[in-house]
């Protein structure tokens, strides 16, 4: 004869395990199915000057492979921001076979003034012709950012943006991007891997090929009020903070900001998948940046 008590135990374990499965199942269908193909806006105010307002956004991390529904949503968003300044920060694509889709992408995009990109690993690694995709930014009045810095005119201000190549796939050059360069009170700096600003921060001239003691003048003069980067898509798979699997050139770095050095520096997540075709914890962003210039 069954024990009733034993037969509520038994029915409790299987209701524990449908809920488990249910939530693994829910789980696994939003990871793979829904929140990669979120797109959520993040806003952000920097700067203390008394200048004007320069809106900047921030598109990091696309790992195109279709122009579908995703890549709209992040065009339409993008028209609605109205940005002065338009960044992306590195592995648009990550594959010879998707190149065109960046010509595609990149028409969506509204027609702002100031439109900057930079390189991450991932054209590196997938041994992208550069000069092909300079062209094909240039075309859409992009101008692709390889160790070299330009000035932007905002209302009366200007903002100095450096853009260097990748750190891991890569050859970052400092002192090259800011020769005969004057220091700016705004100067904003890009790099796809987030480790770069620890480079920066305890020794410029570890981002200078061949270093000579006039780089090590150039480079200890540059302190960039904010840094811009992507490559961790924020671990991808991550509960808070906690994302153990982020490629190499995350360094500590996950998510977000941090302020614990001259140099503030704020990491994206990006809004591609790369590996897995997966998010959990991380949804995609694109990050506004309303910077209040000094004059």
């Amino acid at each position: 004869m069954t024990d009733p008590v034993e037969s509520r135990r038994i029915t409790r374990r299987q209701w524990f395990a449908a809920t488990l499965g249910a939530a693994t199942v829910a789980a696994g269908i939003d990871a793979i199915g829904i929140e990669p193909q979120r797109v959520t806006v993040t806003q952000h105010e920097v700067g203390s000057g008394e200048g004007p307002t320069l809106r900047i956004v921030q598109l990091s991390d696309l790992h195109l492979r279709a122009i579908g529904r995703h890549a709209e949503r992040i065009a339409a968003s993008v028209h609605a921001l109205r940005p002065d300044l338009l960044v992306l920060t590195g592995d648009a694509v990550d594959h010879v076979d998707y190149v065109p889709l960046l010509s595609t992408f990149l028409a969506l995009l509204p027609d702002t003034t100031h439109r900057l990109a930079i390189l991450g690993n991932w054209e590196h690694w997938a041994r992208l012709d550069r000069q092909d995709l300079r062209r094909r930014y240039a075309t859409h009045g992009w101008s692709l950012l390889e160790n070299a810095s330009t000035r932007v005119a905002h209302g009366g201000a200007d903002l100095l943006i450096t853009g260097l190549d990748d750190l891991i796939g890569g050859r970052p050059d400092l002192a090259r991007a800011v020769a005969n360069v004057a220091p700016s009170r705004n100067h904003l700096l890009l790099a796809h891997c987030p480790t770069q600003r620890d480079a920066l921060v305890s020794s410029p001239s570890a981002l200078t090929e061949g270093t000579t003691s006039a780089d090590e003048s150039v480079t200890q003069r540059v302190v960039p009020q904010l840094m811009l980067s992507g490559h961790t898509h924020g671990g991808q798979v991550a509960m808070g903070r906690w994302a153990p699997l982020r490629p190499p050139g995350s360094g500590r770095y996950v998510a977000g900001w941090y302020r614990d050095a001259p140099t503030a520096l704020y990491v994206s997540r990006g809004l591609g998948t790369s590996v897995i075709p997966a998010r959990f914890g991380a949804p995609p962003e694109i990050a506004v940046f309303d910077w209040r210039l000094a004059v």
